[in-house]
């Protein structure tokens, strides 16, 4: 089965978003990503950051890009829920410390931080709905 006919016919709550929302609302993320975590990347090569502090960057665009092979091309909710999870772990990591020195990368990646959230609580719902 296709993915996009696998994903239409999983049970799915009362509030999950249409399909067509996802592709603007990544793309809009993605913009931000790629900006904000670009600039983290670019100090951390300047030796401007120490290494560290790109670790859960790196590991979160890891997590976040498995999520769609994942979902979608394996067709597995349960490791889906688990990447989900290390996307949401990586990206309060992340926060946690960039913020005493890129504050502004912390405050662009907000919209980022409730779509995780919100795509957390959907996909363990969806699990739930479809076990």
């Amino acid at each position: 089965m296709d993915a996009y006919s696998w994903y239409q016919q999983l049970n799915k709550p009362f509030w999950a978003p249409p399909s067509w929302v996802f592709g603007p609302v990544w793309t809009f993320l993605y913009v931000i990503i790629a900006v904000s975590f670009g600039a983290v990347f670019y100090k951390t090569a300047r030796r401007q950051l120490p290494r560290r502090i790109a670790l859960p960057f790196v590991l979160n665009l890891i997590f976040n890009l498995a999520y769609t092979p994942i979902q979608f091309g394996l067709q597995n909710n349960i490791l889906a829920s688990a990447d989900i999870i290390l996307v949401l772990a990586t990206l309060v990591w992340s926060f946690g410390l960039i913020w005493p020195r890129m504050r502004w990368v912390a405050y662009a990646n907000i919209p980022y931080l409730v779509w995780v959230l919100i795509a957390t609580v959907l996909q363990f719902s969806i699990t739930i709905l479809n076990f």
